[in-house]
């Protein structure tokens, strides 16, 4: 049954501790205690957040040392987790114990046979694994590290507060992705993130203009002395590779809380579940705005039986 309460949600703006998983783990575990305690409900981690993210700030130096990069990845695939596993065996606990859910980014490796590193979003609560979901299109230096995933994890989790979904990083910007999660209704869009630009900002309001849902928008914040001093590759002489720019953003597009920049952090923010609804009288992307029976013929695809497609009367004042 679809709510439509007011959820407290906390952005979770953090360092690594990194290419070691377990004292990341312990350190998101101390966060995720920060969190309940500020009374939220939903705490989002940023993308890859155990226990790394291979930034172009420092791989590009890199791209031609091959031992460099090998060695890199096989630090990665060691520090990374398996879901289910014993590392998220950990956060669960912290869920349970706290009573929060957690949206976490990590780089999630298989068991058996495969040795591909994936870049995860996964949702965790009281009961357990919700969800997990595998980034579908590395950026460009990220294809060294990162497999690609197939897409079929694009959907909504059901919480007892609402419905959450959400994208890693630039799928945000894949219109085709969006629009599948759009389709699962959700109420809250989590967007754990590399991307510290203004534009990103903008896009965060953009998703929440087009999907009526509140958006959560969680970077990393890096500097130089978050690397180990065994780390394999010589990092360039700057000071911070990730700045962050944690921000919650409401269905109208207005910023409710950050973004903040320039350190660790948390941001919290209230989000009132019912003004999505209000907007969706207005603009709803997979109801009476889809218009899936004249576009989805356009690119080739069957459309969806007539009786799908419900006329909406819009009030003669409205926007066009």
């Amino acid at each position: 049954m679809t709510t439509f309460e007011t959820v407290r949600v906390a952005a979770i703006q953090a360092t690594p501790v990194v290419l070691d998983a377990d004292a990341t783990i312990e350190k998101a575990v101390g966060l995720l205690e920060d969190a309940a305690e500020a009374g939220a409900q939903l705490a989002v981690l940023p993308e890859c957040f155990v226990s790394l993210y291979p930034n172009w700030g420092w791989t590009a130096a890199a791209c031609a040392d091959r031992d460099a990069i090998d060695e890199l990845y096989a630090r990665m695939w060691e520090e990374s987790v398996e879901v289910p596993g014993p590392r998220i065996d950990r956060l669960v606990e912290a869920c349970r114990r706290t009573g929060i859910h957690c949206v976490i980014g990590v780089n999630e490796r298989e068991g058996g046979s495969s040795f591909t590193i994936y870049n995860s979003l996964v949702v965790l609560g009281p009961s357990g694994v919700l969800h997990v979901h595998r980034k579908l299109m590395p950026t460009k230096h990220e294809r060294m590290f990162h497999g690609f995933g197939t897409g079929d994890d694009l959907r909504v989790v059901e919480t007892p507060f609402g419905r959450v979904g959400g994208l890693i990083c630039w799928e945000n910007r894949m219109p085709l992705a969006r629009y599948l999660v759009y389709r699962g209704g959700p109420q809250i869009w989590v967007a754990p993130t590399a991307d510290t630009s203004d534009g990103w900002i903008a896009l965060m309001q953009t998703i929440a203009i087009e999907s009526g849902a509140h958006v959560v928008g969680v970077p990393q914040f890096v500097d130089r002395t978050a690397f180990p001093d065994d780390f394999p590759i010589a990092l360039p002489d700057t000071e911070v590779y990730m700045r962050g720019g944690a921000v919650v953003v409401g269905p109208l597009g207005e910023v409710l809380a950050g973004p903040l920049y320039d350190g660790e952090g948390m941001i919290v923010a209230e989000c009132d579940l019912r003004a999505g609804l209000r907007t969706r009288a207005w603009f709803d992307p997979v109801g009476h705005y889809a218009r899936e029976d004249a576009l989805l013929p356009l690119l080739g695809l069957p459309a969806p039986p007539a009786a799908a497609a419900q006329p909406f009367a819009e009030p003669a004042d409205a926007p066009m």
